[in-house]
């Protein structure tokens, strides 16, 4: 597996400054008061996202050469679809907590900083945990592989949002309001802090992205151990995440092959760490592979749609 030097430290503060100059333009300009995301204003937002991430693409390409962009852009593509299993749990979050359309942007807003931190976090942790013991790559291929298996085989999930340990610690140290108050988190009477259901939802939307990074993250090492390239493709394919949600949260149970592509996408990329001393696999070949494999799920779901529940459902028992 080709290994080349990370980006200049120079780089990495550019970096930095890009994404929370445009997190702060789209909630601070575009997005200042609390609508409904119409599909087309979500479209739009959608390729805008996609353009910068593929402009970013060209700038490695430009800076670093042919691998590192191709890497980049198979590690954009991968956490990109894997990133879809959230949009299907933010959508019935939402219809669980009866968030009103307005605000659903602003959590989700909010939601993405966060996982932007401790995604940042995960890759740190994952880049030293391999530059200090070789095995941990084959630790996360087997886990990769299991959890790829896992996805394919699985019925689906039953998601109970009131049993979340997240809201179990938060309701034993603030009291919870039954009602939405505007786009509030927290409200203070009589000089004690209340937490408003848009805490709760937060919270239980940044406990699921946790879960899920446990499973992307030590996915992309299998396509570059570069810790720049492994966080600028993160944060690409979450940034246009919220406006993908928009786009397709009408058509979400369509998608009835999905979780068998990503599932093979796991399966392949484990498979990809466990013989990368025995066999190089391209990172070309990987791309492919990928593109083919994501690609055929979503045409598969297209041309024969589900008519059923989306893949993870709620306990209707609350």
């Amino acid at each position: 597996m080709h290994v080349y030097s990370s980006a200049p430290l120079w780089l990495w503060l550019l970096f930095g400054v890009f994404v929370f100059t445009l997190l702060a333009l789209d909630l601070g300009v575009f997005h200042r008061r609390d609508k409904t995301v119409t599909t087309r204003s979500a479209l739009c937002w959608t390729a805008i996202w996609i353009a910068l991430a593929l402009l970013f693409n060209l700038y490695l390409y430009w800076q670093f050469g042919s691998e590192p962009a191709l890497e980049y852009l198979a590690g954009y593509l991968m956490e990109k679809a894997l990133s879809v299993d959230n949009l299907f749990v933010f959508l019935l979050l939402f219809r669980y907590f009866a968030v009103p359309a307005p605000l659903q942007h602003r959590v989700l807003f909010w939601g993405i900083l966060a996982a932007i931190v401790f995604r940042g976090l995960f890759i740190l942790a994952g880049s030293i945990l391999i530059q200090s013991f070789a095995w941990m790559l084959y630790l996360f291929g087997v886990f990769l592989v299991l959890t790829g298996g896992k996805l394919v085989f699985s019925k689906s999930e039953v998601i109970h949002p009131e049993k979340n340990w997240v809201l179990k610690i938060l309701r034993k140290f603030i009291p919870v309001l039954r009602r939405y108050k505007g786009n509030h988190f927290l409200l203070k009477r009589k000089g004690k802090y209340y937490a408003t259901p848009l805490l709760l939802v937060l919270l239980t939307l940044e406990a699921t992205d946790v879960i899920f990074a446990l499973d992307s993250i030590p996915a992309i090492f299998g396509i570059t151990q570069d810790p720049f390239i492994i966080f600028s493709s993160n944060i690409f394919a979450i940034l246009g995440l919220r406006s993908l949600y928009f786009a397709l949260s009408g058509m979400m149970n369509k998608f009835r092959y999905l979780k068998y592509g990503l599932g093979a996408i796991l399966v392949f990329v484990g498979l990809k760490m466990l013989v990368h001393e025995k066999i190089d696999i391209p990172i070309s070949v990987s791309l492919a592979t990928l593109a083919v494999l994501l690609g055929t799920s979503v045409l598969a779901s297209l041309l024969r749609p589900s008519s059923t529940a989306l893949p993870v459902t709620l306990d209707k028992n609350r």
